[in-house]
């Protein structure tokens, strides 16, 4: 399940858009400000962050270049009422993957949105260590075999890549690991870090009653 943060001031479309994207199977988080959206973007590992540009205290395109000169590589998609080719060229210039011009088609959204999260597995094939991930089929292989890894397991995996050596919490890992409804445990947890720790043994580090971390 990919994990959308959403910066909307704009309290009405706010919610319209995470019930709307909830509905199609997202994970869904909302701020209304810049600060409040850089405060959770720092407590949450997301796929996606979908950014409105007019907004109170600093708009969008300085949010985004914020993050971005941080080493945040998430993809964003701004939607915004403006207009004009040079904000356009802004949203691009800062780092923006793609960029909606309000009123909103949400059917044109859910395109958009699946065809930047196409675009972000494809660039993550990744080579860890002596393995190869393919992050499509989420197979791990060692020297072109394919290892018994599960697919929560490599979910786990990637989360904890992409975190770039930040603490992953429990829950957070839960929300990302299971769907709403399904019964996540820290058990079943603790069997996905094993499956890795196998291949990983020095690369899982337990942060004790919070989480794990990926250290090089």
């Amino acid at each position: 399940m990919a994990h959308i943060l959403v910066l909307e001031d704009d309290q009405l479309f706010n919610e319209t858009l995470e019930d709307f994207l909830e509905e199609e199977g997202y994970a869904v988080e909302t701020a209304m400000d810049p600060y409040s959206a850089l405060e959770i973007s720092y407590k949450h590992v997301f796929d996606l962050y979908l950014f409105d540009v007019n907004l109170p205290y600093e708009n969008g395109f300085d949010l985004l270049e914020k993050l971005r000169q941080s080493g945040d590589t998430t993809p964003t998609i701004f939607l915004t009422s403006r207009n004009d080719k040079a904000s356009l060229a802004e949203g691009f210039g800062k780092g923006a993957d793609d960029y909606m011009k309000k009123p909103i088609d949400f059917d044109e959204l859910i395109l958009r949105i699946q065809a930047v999260l196409r675009r972000q597995i494809r660039q993550e094939h990744m080579t860890i260590g002596s393995y190869r991930l393919d992050t499509v089929a989420k197979t791990l292989y060692l020297d072109e075999e394919a290892l018994e890894v599960t697919k929560k397991a490599i979910e786990l995996l990637l989360l904890l890549v992409q975190a770039k050596g930040e603490v992953v919490s429990s829950d957070e890992i839960k929300n990302r690991l299971w769907a709403a409804g399904q019964n996540a445990s820290e058990g079943a947890l603790r069997v996905y870090v094993t499956q890795l720790k196998k291949y990983f043994p020095d690369n899982i580090v337990n942060v004790r009653s919070v989480g794990y971390r990926w250290v090089e």
